[in-house]
């Protein structure tokens, strides 16, 4: 799914209407649909809700939602800022609409209540606390369209839940949930930054339309990272998606993984997976890396996997599944792998019938180890994935860099999986520099050396040599422990394995499977405590997950870029699927 700028989607919505003939009122009537659905979905117990509409299409959004959710007997109280004369177009039809539900005939015991109210200056919101005392709030305020600074009534506003939110009584009541309505008041729909600095509504849960903006894919919108960011579909076509950006989703990705293997299909048919890593002696203790990479590998479906490790170590990796296969290398006397494991026959029959290398996990950064980095690499023509200290060798060897650069130019697939840390020694750069410009820099690294990025962090970027980059909107606070990278690194070479025409999604897939299995995880446990076998242990419910694309009907129906439909964020949801 592509991100559109907010000219895109303005774009995308008059294309709509001019050259699809769908109206702009009934993108409108879907949008508001969507919002009351969830609305109801997502806060079930709410009975009171407090709609905040500003004079544009987005108030437009908020004004029709209300209507709806008296209609489905629900308390409404609707708090337009600003003059009704100012409303325009498809918001002031939304308007006239809400304004006759009070003459309805039928909205009397079937249908709740619709208070609606004109706020013209600040003051007016002081005589409205109660709007307040709701179980939900609607922020309808400013959308896409939004240009900062937030100002004037849409500021009052903010001003006005704030100071009436803060609690002076003992015990405190807790201020009620904000459901914001295409973002978050106050955010720029196309801010690539995960915060922003101006005045910004909180929000508890964002519902957007169509495709996400750039706010929505990197913006921490909301106040928790496990509250839900979704897309609803609300009838344009993806012909009407037009962009320049080269920016899409990651878990787009996704449905590489769900198509059925053929019935005649053997082990072959998946490839095989050679990780080369580990140190056991005084030059460390690593034997974990591998191990855990090489399990990634194979519950990401590769058909073989070969952990090709120190021989000290090999004893205790072999014991970690018996379906993984070893293979002893040389060591030093440190511990860590020796050079002598460079011979040419030797790396011929290591490789033999191998589809994708890992190198790094647990590797170390001695001089004999890096000889065997860069040997292996430049022997070898098949795709790669490096982490760990293989990517410290590359930055502290530019030269090896270039060639493999040089190679990766050719065709072949070398994938880098740095940290912020690790990307800042591969470009010469600060952390705070790669932080500050995480875009750009990825995208113009991968652009100028061919290699395929995945820049590890808080919304995880994916940069493709032809310059078209993927953002991951999956994981959580409790992937910052040892051994998470190391799954991804196994994850990535497993997929690639099986896709072998298809290596940028199979990328792509890795990240957004690797974090959502995480978040699975956390939902069932606490994030302080996740382990990278936890996650693990999630994989085949993240395989099967439904959230990342449009349904008809049901709680899935929305695209989750972030959080979990209620049945997926239920621990007990596990062992329903397994009664079923």
């Amino acid at each position: 799914m592509h991100v559109l700028s907010a000219a895109e989607m303005q774009a995308c919505d008059r294309l709509t209407t001019e050259r699809f003939g769908i109206p702009s009122l009934d993108l409108m009537r879907a949008a508001s649909a969507a919002v009351a659905a969830f609305a109801q979905e997502q806060f079930p117990a709410a009975k009171r809700v407090t709609v905040l509409c500003g004079r544009g299409n987005n108030g437009g959004d908020g004004l029709m939602a209300a209507r709806l959710l008296a209609l489905a007997g629900l308390e409404v109280t609707t708090l337009l800022l600003g003059a009704p004369d100012g409303l325009a177009g498809d918001a002031a039809e939304a308007w006239r609409e809400l304004k006759s539900l009070e003459d309805e005939p039928k909205c009397g015991t079937e249908c709740g209540r619709s208070l609606v109210h004109v706020i013209e200056t600040a003051k007016d919101l002081a005589r409205h606390t109660e709007a307040l005392e709701a179980d939900l709030i609607l922020d309808a305020v400013v959308g896409t369209g939004f240009k900062p600074p937030l100002k004037g009534l849409a500021l009052a506003a903010l001003e006005w839940i704030k100071a009436t939110s803060t609690p002076v009584l003992a015990p405190p009541v807790l201020a009620p949930p904000i459901l914001a309505v295409d973002l978050p008041s106050g955010w720029p729909a196309d801010e690539t930054a995960a915060t922003v600095p101006g005045p910004v509504f909180p929000a508890d849960a964002v519902i957007t339309f169509t495709a996400p903006k750039p706010a929505h894919v990197f913006g921490h919108l909301t106040r928790h990272w496990e509250q839900p960011v979704v897309v609803a579909p609300i009838g344009s076509p993806d012909e009407a998606m037009l962009t320049t950006q080269g920016l899409h989703w990651a878990g787009s990705a996704l449905s590489l993984t769900q198509a059925r293997r053929p019935a005649a299909a053997n082990k072959g048919s998946f490839g095989h997976v050679l990780v080369v890593g580990g140190t056991l002696g005084t030059a460390g203790g690593k034997s974990g890396a591998p191990a855990i990479a090489a399990l990634g590998a194979l519950r990401a479906g590769a058909g073989l996997v070969t952990a090709a490790i120190p021989a000290p170590a090999l004893p205790l990796v072999a014991a970690i599944a018996p379906e993984l296969m070893t293979w002893p290398l040389a060591a030093t006397a440190e511990g860590s792998i020796s050079a002598e494991n460079l011979s040419p026959k030797f790396l011929s029959t290591l490789t033999a019938g191998k589809t994708v290398l890992v190198i790094g996990p647990g590797l170390g950064q001695g001089a004999e180890t890096a000889e065997l980095v860069a040997g292996v690499l430049l022997a070898t023509k098949i795709p790669a994935v490096l982490d760990a200290d293989a990517l410290n060798i590359l930055a502290a060897r530019p030269e090896l860099l270039a060639k493999l650069s040089e190679m990766a130019k050719a065709g072949r697939t070398l994938v880098l999986t740095p940290h912020p840390g690790e990307m800042a020694r591969l470009t010469g750069l600060t952390v705070a520099e790669v932080q500050a410009n995480r875009l750009d820099v990825a995208r113009g690294f991968a652009q100028r050396t061919g290699f395929t990025l995945a820049l590890k962090g808080a919304r995880t970027l994916i940069a493709h040599p032809d310059g078209r980059v993927a953002v991951n909107t999956t994981g959580n606070p409790g992937l910052a422990k040892g051994g998470t990278g190391d799954l991804l690194t196994g994850m990535m070479a497993g997929l690639l394995a099986q896709h072998p025409g298809e290596q940028a999604r199979a990328v792509e897939a890795a990240v957004y499977l690797h974090g959502l299995a995480a978040d699975l995880a956390v939902h069932q446990a606490d994030e302080h405590t996740l382990l990278a076998t936890d996650s693990l242990r999630q994989l085949a419910r993240a395989f099967r997950f439904q959230g990342f694309c449009f349904r008809a009907s049901g709680p899935n129906r929305y695209l989750w870029l972030q959080g979990l439909p209620p049945a997926e964020s239920s621990p007990a949801s596990a062992y329903r699927e397994a009664a079923e």
